[in-house]
This record gives structure tokens, sequence and C-alpha cells, in this order.
């Protein structure tokens, strides 16, 4: 700053001293004012310099000053230059705080944006501001051209336009999600969160599984209580019968042998029941333990041909076959249970004298097939989706004749999970049925080629 007070009396001074060789007094004063307005012009190109490279900086924007090119750079010494230099390092400050809250904002935003729940951003009028990938799954929203777009018209659903309206959000709404369907429905729960100056936030969850879990749980209790009630029923009528009147030893061993049967009837409730829970709370099984495929096999003929016979006065023609020697890796007992849950099914919803074929073979691309075929009465293709829910059953009067307890194809659905396998059943009215368990290749060991019937 004082170079420029000594600067600008030396151009006058040496303006002066020209003239007045040149001109004498008057060419001295007219060196003077002329020395005066070359300093002025001199500083005036710097000051402009100054300006052009502030009006590129602001035009352009630039996150990195060193690209502005060479010619509008500003003076690098003098006032203006330390000027310049003053400014340059503001900007750098400026750009950096602005970079960091850029970079923290990102980071948010991804947070947001990886959360299971859907996330969407109202204004204080109630326009969405932004929204991350689940609520534009679980809405419809479109992230670019739903922006600033009113939420309750974009989510149609009047109990969500009356949650907003009233303003109390210290709880949830739970709508229809927009993939519903009414075989397939889907529930999202909604709950806002007022922040900043009017502003709100959404967070959706989709809560289908929950309900769906919760639905089963109270069907699961009150089937459990239908099932055990009937048996205790039973039981609690022939022990007063038995205490309160007299009867002849006929009719004594009558009752109690009816209630050894409604016994053994809860008894194989509980057994099953404790099956379920013992799959869904166990590790899922190794593959170090192998059992042979015609030891389960000749297991399950034993046990099937002894139920037709006591069920049964003329019993089942049934035929076991295996084509394909090979052993199965998994929990033995688990196995067992899934491969006589299958054959039992069929021999006792199969009118005698009746036709039950097992048989097991090993598939060219390695996989082991375990079927059932029986020539029952089939099954509707209504009642074939829900054939492996818990207590479903298509003939309940039937069912409870023949022991069954409607957890049996439950079991086997849990043990093929756990094994890769999978159930398939294959039903028609008239024709019969099929239930086939496939195994996968990694866990079927072939011994030797080997058919037995």
């Amino acid at each position: 700053m004082l170079g420029r007070w000594f600067l600008f009396p030396l151009c006058q001074l040496l303006g002066a001293a020209l003239g007045w060789l040149f001109g004498g007094q008057s060419g001295a004063l007219l060196g003077v004012l002329v020395g005066g307005l070359l300093f002025l012009a001199f500083d005036s190109r710097r000051l402009f310099r100054l300006q052009r490279w502030l009006r590129a900086v602001q035009q352009a924007d630039l996150q990195d000053l060193s690209t502005i090119p060479e010619s509008l750079q500003p003076p690098a010494t003098g006032l203006w230059g330390d000027l310049a230099d003053r400014m340059r390092r503001l900007l750098r400050s400026r750009d950096r705080a602005r970079w960091d809250s850029q970079s923290r904002l990102d980071e948010l935003l991804a947070a947001m944006q990886a959360s299971p729940n859907g996330v969407v951003l109202l204004d204080a009028q109630g326009r969405i501001e932004w929204c991350n990938l689940t609520a534009v799954q679980h809405f419809g929203f479109d992230a670019q051209r739903d922006l600033q777009q009113y939420a309750v018209n974009l989510v149609r659903e009047p109990a969500f336009s009356a949650y907003l309206a009233a303003g109390d959000f210290s709880g949830d709404v739970v709508i229809a999600g927009r993939a519903s369907t009414p075989s397939r429905p889907v529930k999202l729960s909604l709950h806002v969160h007022a922040y900043g100056e009017g502003r709100r936030l959404l967070l959706s969850r989709d809560i289908t599984a929950v309900e769906l879990a919760e639905a089963m749980r109270r069907d699961f209790v009150a089937n459990v209580s239908h099932e055990i009630r009937t048996p205790l029923t039973v039981l609690a009528g022939f022990v007063e019968t038995l205490q309160t009147l007299q009867l002849t030893e006929a009719e004594r061993s009558r009752y109690l042998g009816l209630m050894a049967q409604q016994s053994q009837r809860m008894q194989t409730l509980v057994s099953d029941l404790l099956t379920l829970s013992r799959l869904e709370g166990s590790p899922l099984p190794g593959r170090h333990e192998w059992i042979s495929v015609a030891t389960l096999l000749g297991q399950c003929e034993q046990e099937v041909r002894a139920l037709s016979a006591n069920l049964f006065t003329q019993g089942h023609k049934i035929v076991f076959s295996i084509d394909g020697d090979a052993d199965i890796s998994g929990v033995p007992l688990e196995l067992y249970s899934a491969l006589s849950n299958l054959v039992t099914n069929a021999v006792r919803y199969t009118p005698s004298p009746g036709t039950v074929q097992v048989h097991w073979r090993v598939l060219p691309d390695g996989q082991g097939e375990f079927a059932v075929v029986d020539s029952g009465p089939g099954i509707a293709p209504e009642h074939l989706p829900r054939l492996t829910e818990r207590f479903y059953r298509v003939d309940r009067s039937r069912s409870r004749e023949t022991g069954g307890t409607g957890l049996g194809l439950a079991i086997v659905k849990h043990v093929a999970q756990r094994h890769g396998a999978e159930l398939h059943i294959q039903s028609q009215l008239g024709h019969g049925s099929r239930f086939s368990i496939v195994f996968p290749a990694s866990r079927i060991r072939m011994l030797h080629a080997l058919k037995v019937a």
C-alpha cells in the first residue's frame, strides 16, 4: 500500500523532469499530468485483470482455481496482487467447506439409500424432496419425475391422508403396498417424524412377513388348542362314565380302548410338534454323515406295512423299488421322518385295496429322487398350494379317523429345505397323487448300480 503512495508521485516527478528537458516550465506541468495518467492507466489495467479473474471464477464456478487460463489470471504483485491472493485463499477455504459439506451430505444420503426401510423427505407443504430406492419400490415413485410432487397425490390411501392431516405422528399407520394383490397381500407400516422448519421424514417398512408370522402364530395356537381339546374332551367323558356308571367288562374294555386311542393321538400330536420345533431350532445338517437309501426304505417299508394292516382289513398293495444304490448325507432321523411321513400319508388316504408305489432313483444329473405314488382319490387343485401348511387338511374327518395330525407334510417340507432338496406334489381328482423329494447331487453318493423290487 505504501509503495503506491511513492510510485504515484515518482511517476509525476519523472514526467516533470522529462517535460522540463523538452519544454521548460510548461513542459514540466504537462509531464506531471502525463506521468499521473500513465500511472492510473497501468493501475487500472491491473484492476481490470483482477475483475476479469473474479468474473471467470463466478461464471464457471470452478472448484480448482489453477484451471483458469493464464490470460485470465490476476496480477501477482502489488495491491491488486495481494487482494487476489487473499481472495484466492478465501475461495479455496469456501470450496473446502463446500466439499466437506457435500461429502457429509453424500455419506448421509448413501446411508439412507442403504436403509432396508423406505425413506422420503417431505418439505413443509408435504412435497417430496428426496426418496431412496426402497421407497421407490414401496410406493412406485419415480425418483426424478416425482420430486416436488405432493405425497398424498401419489400415495392414494385414505388412511395415509388422514394420518398426515391429523398431525399426530406418535404412532404409525398400516396401508397396502403398491405390489399388493388379493393372493399375495403386501403390508407397509408408515411412520412420520417432524424435523427442521415444518419438514417431515416419512419412513416405510414392509411388515408383510411380520403380519404373516403373527397370523400363523394365531392360527397355530388356535389349531393346537382345538386338536388337543378334542381328545381331552373324549377322555374326560370316558373317565366320567367309568367313574359314575356300572359297566360290564366288555363295555369297560371298549371304553379303555377308545381312551388309549385318544391318548395315542395326543402323544403323536405332541411328538410332531416337538419334531417341528427341533427342526426350526437346529443348525443346518452337515455333509459328513451318510446313510444308505436302502436302509431308510427298509425301515419305511416295515412301518407302512404294519400301518396298513392295522388301519384296513384288506390292506394295500405296497411296492418298494430302488434304481441305483446310493448313500445320502444328512441327519438320518430327519430323513427317515420325511420319507416315512410321505409313505404313511399315502396309506392313510388311499382306500383299500389300493396301491402305493415307493420308488428311489438317481437322476442323470446326479440328483436323487424319492417318490411316492398312490391310487387314492386325488387332491383338488385349490388345495395343493396349502398342503404343507400346519394343520391344513383336505378332509378333516378322514384325517382324524386314520390318526393324522395335519403336521406330516409341514415336517417333510422343513426337512427337504434343510437338506437343500425340493418337495414336488402332483395330483388330480380321481387319479391319485405323486409326492416326491429331489435331493441335490452334492448329497448323493453312488455305490453301485442296483435294482431291487
